[in-house]
Parts: C-alpha cells; structure tokens; sequence
C-alpha cells in the first residue's frame, strides 16, 4: 500500500462536546466549485478533509490536503486509509471526473451512495444513453463511432442534422452540429483533435465519439438533489436563447421558469424516469432536457451540481448555497428549503473570437443597469481566449434578481450590450531556423 502522510484539515473554530461531522471532498486540483464547498462546510461547522492532485494549488486547504493521483487504482486504499484514522460522515465529489471514486468510496464506508456503475454511465455519454434507452428513456438517435475506424462507413444511413460529441467532456466542450455528411466528417476530426489533449488513462474517450439526432424545440436545466431514489428538485433553468449550433454554448439560464405549470411536472417526470434508468440514488444531480414536440427528450443527466458560478442562483430557489445543500445531505443533516419570491439569472458571458483578451469595456455601465446584482470576470486582461467548441471557459458570469423572470432576462440582455471585449491576435513565433541534419 502506498504510505500515506497525514495532511492538514480544514477544522471549523466552534466549540462543542458533541462529535463534528467530517467530509471527504474529491476533487480535480482545477476544479472551481472546491472553494464555494469549504465556505459552506465552515458555515454548517464540518470538518472537510480535501483530496487533491495539486498540492502547489493556490487553494491552501487543497495544498494542504491529502495528495494523491485520483485515477490511479490505488486512490481508493489511500482515502479509505484516511477514513480510519477518523471516520468521514460524508462523501462529496465535486466534478464528473471523481464522482465514480467518491461512490466506490462512499459505498465502501457504507454512507449514502449512487452505485459506482450509476455513478460511471452518468458521467461517459454512450454508456448513459445506452442505460436509459434500455430503461425506455426518452433520448435522441444515437450511434458510438470508432475513430479508429471507418468513420463515413460507420455514419451510413444516419439522419441529418445531427450533433457529434465527446464521450466524457461538459461544458458544451466539443459538441458539434453537423447538417451533411462532409460535416460530419469534419467534425469527427475535430473532436478527435480535442480528447486527443485530454490526460487521460481511459482509451476509449479518446477514440470514440457519440453521434446523434439534433432534437429541435427549446431547452431547460433542472437542478435536483436525490435521497433514497427521491428526486427534491431545486429550481428549473429556462434557457432563453436557442441552441441551434453549430456549437452549443450556454448563455443565459432564467429561474423561475415561465413554461407552464403541466410541462414542468412533465419535465421533472423525465428526469426521475432519467435518474432511475441510471441507477442513480442519491447526491446532486443535474440535468438538461429538450422539449421537443414529441415531448421531453433528455440530453444529460450528470450526478454533479451544476457548473461554474451558476450554482448562485439556487440560493434565490432555496435560501442556500448549492453546496451547503450537498454538504448538508451527504453529512446526513438535511437542510429545510425556503423558497423566495421573485425571480434570478445569469448570463455565462460568452468567448466569441479567439486571441488575447486586451480588456472589456462597459462594465461600470452594466453594473448599473437596474436588477443587475453582480458582475464577475473570470480571465484576466492578456490570458488567451479559446471559443467553443475547442475551449471550455467563459469570460466571467452576470447575475441579475427581480420581480418577474422577463425583468430578470431584460436586464441581463441589456447589461451584456454595454459590454465591449477587446482582443488582440495570438502571436505564435515559429522557429525558422535551419535544422542541422
């Protein structure tokens, strides 16, 4: 067994006889929901023990975690090793790539748990549409393609247009639509282009894509958190602009939504029906569902919370962060949600041209436009920006509350017409040099 050193912890400073509760929180050492997670655990009082890849992060509880390479067939033994020295309450894991090792964590330590095959079909595309066809689940056409293969061959006979997909990317990452043959091929190579960055152990992302039918009509996302195969669900995101292609960036997400009162309960049917397909139990879970005219098809369900800063918004839906509900229900402490009134927003400020990011210009008069809350920028001036569908990043996220969900889109709409990105091109110098033979 690989000798463990006994890291720092985050230890809460309250004072009481009775015994804390103490959470192991998985995560990748990139990963930016690992900061909102110990905020929220310091605020319930539990102790939260980090496990990371990156002991030089400039997240000093993740530095002074316990280090260890979360895909090697060893982090297992490590962490349960940890868990004897001082039981965990809880398991979260904060990101697609570690919720099948937190599950074969959690269900080795017999706390609440999705099933580790649950956990695996969430997170790789062909394996959860491949779990919730056989279950009847309503999903698009699909086909897996060997790129190692013959790709036309293999694409015979499918119907256009059509989306080409990444096994095991989010984000929107790599997510191509194609509307004839040529462009399917294009894309197919594309794609290959983008996992074949990925550092990764597993072969068959890399060589595999998930070819299928493009589902028109409007979107939505539904946040949920699931205890014993009950689905409690936090909010449902309307998805304002069309996803049409040919990438799918996310933009705005509005809570509450304004379909009608029968979709909605329509909507959250397919996602339980979703849920249980995947052998899913417990934990957050988020999912994004079409509404076609045939009715709800779903695009994914993933047993993770949702990405990036957008979690904020559940604070609107619920009276708490998006965490300190997980934090609450893995510890076994489940928190009462309180509802507001109102409605909430966010615009995901979209990277529309590649380069270097010289400045943004109008955010003091997009602050001011009324009902905006918050504006927060992610990439600095001088860092590269990669659109979609090779880059996984936003230039930063707009928050925006008020009476009615129209008001809400209104002014995060207007907001984002102040906004002016200025980029420079990317230099790249090339060596032209004579090689000597």
């Amino acid at each position: 067994m690989v000798p463990v050193v006994r890291p720092a912890e985050v230890v809460a400073n309250h004072h009481s006889r009775k015994a804390r509760s103490r959470l192991l929180l998985i995560a990748p050492p990139n990963s930016y929901r690992t900061v909102a997670y110990l905020e929220s655990a310091r605020q319930q009082g539990v102790d939260v023990l980090v496990a990371s890849e990156g002991k030089h992060s400039l997240v000093g509880d993740i530095a002074a975690g316990l280090h260890v390479d979360l895909s090697a067939p060893a982090a297992l033994d490590i962490l349960l090793e940890a868990a004897r020295d001082r039981p965990f309450s809880g398991v979260v894991a904060t990101d697609d790539t570690t919720v099948e090792l937190g599950s074969r964590i959690a269900q080795a330590l017999a706390l609440p748990h999705n099933e580790p095959q649950a956990a695996r079909n969430s997170r790789y595309k062909d394996l959860s549409r491949q779990a919730l066809a056989a279950a009847g689940v309503p999903v698009p056409e699909f086909r897996v393609v060997n790129l190692r293969g013959d790709v036309a061959g293999q694409c015979a006979g499918i119907g256009y247009p059509c989306v080409v997909k990444p096994l095991s990317l989010s984000a929107s990452r790599g997510v191509i639509r194609a509307d004839n043959p040529d462009q399917l091929l294009s894309a197919c190579a594309r794609v290959e282009a983008i996992v074949a960055s990925e550092v990764t152990s597993d072969a068959w992302p890399r060589s595999h894509v998930l070819v299928e039918g493009f589902v028109s009509g409007p979107e939505v996302a539904l946040e949920g958190l699931l205890q014993q195969g009950e689905l409690d669900v936090l909010a449902i995101f309307d998805k304002p602009d069309p996803l049409l292609g040919p990438y799918f960036e996310e933009t705005y997400y509005v809570t509450p939504s304004r379909h009608s009162a029968d979709l909605q309960q329509q909507i959250v049917a397919a996602v339980k029906a979703a849920c249980a397909g995947l052998g899913l139990r417990e934990g957050p879970v988020h999912a994004e569902v079409r509404l076609a005219e045939s009715g709800c098809v779903i695009i994914e369900v993933a047993s993770r919370t949702i990405g990036g800063e957008c979690a904020r918004l559940l604070r609107f839906g619920t009276g708490y962060s998006l965490e300190a509900l997980v934090i609450a229900h893995a510890v076994g402490q489940p928190l009462t949600i309180k509802p507001a009134a109102g409605a909430a927003g966010v615009l995901m400020i979209p990277i529309q041209e590649a380069g270097i990011l010289r400045r943004i210009e109008g955010i003091t008069a997009a602050r001011a436009v009324p009902f905006i809350e918050d504006i927060l920028i992610s990439i600095r001036d001088g860092y590269e920006l990669v659109p979609l569908p090779e880059g996984s990043s936003y230039l930063g996220f707009m928050f925006a509350s008020a009476a009615t969900p129209e008001q809400v889109e209104t002014a995060l709409r207007t907001a984002y017409d102040h906004l002016k990105v200025v980029v420079g091109p990317l230099l790249k110098i090339e060596d032209r040099r004579p090689h000597q033979a």
